[in-house]
């Protein structure tokens, strides 16, 4: 049984989000055939527009898929609705305290399976991608992202598709078209630096994009609702930015700090859809940010200040997730914070704009120069800035194979760290998950060595 296991039964916040995750599929499901809801496909953190319709859905493919998810965690979600999630938690810390032989057994398979069924997940849609055709030389997020289409695109009623630095990204949206039974595809062409008249382009083909979604609602943007939604919207960036920078970089964790990364991790994933419910995730994460302070001010967690804080990224194309646990291993300890670094935790100036579309566009805009960047010396710039506001010691670049948009940047950002940071950092490369594990155990051992050499 994983120490994350162990700890993670501990946060009722944490189940929550997990299970609405995981059980996407048969809440998708009601929405659509019950409910008679759309499901909008996205992917990235952009589905705020598609909450400015009260009857569109948005959706990270992957939770339109079945996952082979242990039974017990469903009758956790049963008893969820009986007893709430917070007694749930309180009896499932009970048991493992008290050690109670089949039934904590139980439990560390239900926590486990948690945590293991995406990436198992994932690994599945990498291989149908690859069986569909798609090319060899894309990235192994694209290859995922096609998996996930060629298996369930018929049950969305469209894609949103935003184009964005990344030129196999947008050949990617382009192959969509060419999956049998491909829903509507939807395009919000997001100019590549801000220059000119770029925001009035970008407004208007969000309208343009408003006007497609209306189509498939049957119903007319409404302003106010989105606004609403931008609100709703900036209160998770918020508590997320507040969990990046001021739990992940104190000396005192709620928690083990493998299990801090795993939670980085489900945030990670859940954050592209909301898990399809803004206001319920906005809850959910307001609840773990309270968790968090209370488990820290009644000191039960972990001391981590002799432990030195690893940056690892990017990940959100494609990362072995064994990483955290081996650095956890190795005495250190690992912060995920790759949509601070895009720039998508900032918020929707909708304080400054009257108008929300305009409001939107700025920030797409400000993603788009300042985040991922137009060129290589913007987006080491954002790894720079990321890693002097985490204050870290060390940085993992994740070289993705088949990425050539961000995985060649790793020269540059390597001398711009020697630099102006002054700590190590290394490049992994990645293909899939699960492979070449001896090797990433074998580099890493090497460079958490420098941490205790320093010593």
């Amino acid at each position: 049984m994983s120490l994350i296991a162990d700890d993670i039964v501990r946060f009722s916040s944490v189940l929550k989000i997990a299970y609405n995750l995981l059980t996407g599929r048969e809440y998708l499901k009601r929405k659509k055939f019950r409910e008679k809801k759309k499901l909008i496909s996205v992917a990235l953190p952009f589905s705020d527009l598609v909450y400015g319709f009260p009857d569109l859905v948005p959706v990270f493919p992957i939770r339109t898929h079945t996952f082979k998810m242990h039974k017990y965690l469903t009758y956790l979600g049963s008893a969820s609705n009986i007893f709430g999630w917070k007694n749930v938690a309180n009896f499932l810390g009970y048991i493992k305290n008290m050690g109670i032989g089949d039934v904590s057994k139980i439990i560390d398979e239900i926590i486990d399976n948690v945590i293991d069924t995406v990436n198992d997940k994932y690994n599945e849609m990498y291989d149908i991608g690859v069986e569909n055709g798609i090319p060899t030389d894309f990235c192994y997020g694209i290859k995922i992202l096609y998996g996930m289409h060629v298996t369930k695109g018929k049950n969305y009623d469209a894609n949103l598709n935003y184009t964005i630095r990344c030129s196999a990204w947008n050949k990617y949206l382009e192959s969509l078209k060419t999956i049998n039974n491909s829903p509507k595809q939807i395009w919000i062409d997001i100019p590549p630096r801000n220059v000119g008249n770029a925001l009035e382009l970008l407004i208007e083909n969000i309208y343009d994009g408003i006007r497609e979604l209306e189509k498939v609602s049957g119903n007319s943007y409404d302003r106010n609702i989105l606004r609403n939604h931008f609100q709703v919207g900036n209160e998770i960036r918020k508590v997320y930015k507040t969990i990046l920078y001021e739990i992940s970089t104190s000396d005192f964790y709620p928690c083990n700090p493998a299990t801090f990364s795993e939670i980085l991790v489900i945030l990670n994933n859940s954050f592209q859809d909301y898990n399809s419910n803004a206001i319920r995730y906005r809850d959910n994460m307001n609840s773990l940010l309270y968790e968090m302070k209370e488990r820290v001010r009644k000191k039960i967690g972990m001391d981590v200040s002799n432990m030195p804080k690893i940056l690892f990224t990017p990940m959100f194309g494609g990362w072995e997730p064994k990483t955290h646990e081996i650095i956890y291993e190795l005495g250190g300890r690992v912060l995920y914070a790759d949509w601070d670094l895009l720039l998508t935790l900032e918020e929707i100036p909708i304080k400054t704009k009257t108008d929300p579309v305009e409001a939107y566009a700025s920030y797409l805009m400000n993603i788009t120069t300042n985040g991922i960047g137009c060129d290589n010396d913007k987006l080491t710039d954002s790894y720079l800035r990321i890693a002097k506001k985490l204050n870290v010691d060390g940085l993992i670049f994740n070289q993705v194979f088949g990425c050539h948009s961000v995985s060649n940047c790793f020269t540059m950002l390597k001398e711009k760290i020697r630099r102006e940071l002054e700590i190590p950092s290394i490049a992994l490369t990645f293909n899939r998950i699960g492979e070449n594990i001896e090797q990433v155990k074998t580099r890493l051992g090497a460079f958490m060595e420098m941490f205790r050499s320093f010593k």
